[in-house]
């Protein structure tokens, strides 16, 4: 399986987001799975919840641009950016699947 460099950009950004995001524990908090005190379920509601709001935004520069009222530019940012972030959501899913078929073939 080889890699596509736009897929490893957007991991890479995916990753430098959420090191942005995530604060140091406190140190009397017992820890929870995730820095910051929040659970894995509250990561990853927070995850998609940016994924869908970074598509969102690349469809409405589209459109504005449609209308004649954006930048070629930005639309191209912005599509590009919803690109990378879909592709990010792909790459994880495919390797959630892909664990989930490995403990399903384990021997009990």
């Amino acid at each position: 399986m080889t890699v596509m460099p736009s897929a490893a950009a957007a991991a890479y950004q995916a990753l430098a987001k959420i090191g942005a995001n995530v604060s140091a524990p406190t140190g009397g908090a017992a820890p929870t799975g995730v820095p910051g005190g929040g659970s894995f379920g509250d990561f990853l509601s927070n995850a998609m919840k940016d994924s869908m709001s970074s598509l969102k935004a690349g469809e409405q520069t589209a459109m504005a641009q449609t209308a004649g009222q954006a930048d070629v530019v930005n639309v191209v940012t912005a599509v590009n950016n919803a690109e990378l972030t879909l592709d990010t959501v792909v790459a994880i899913r495919d390797k959630v699947i892909g664990a989930y078929q490995d403990i399903m073939k384990m021997p009990i």
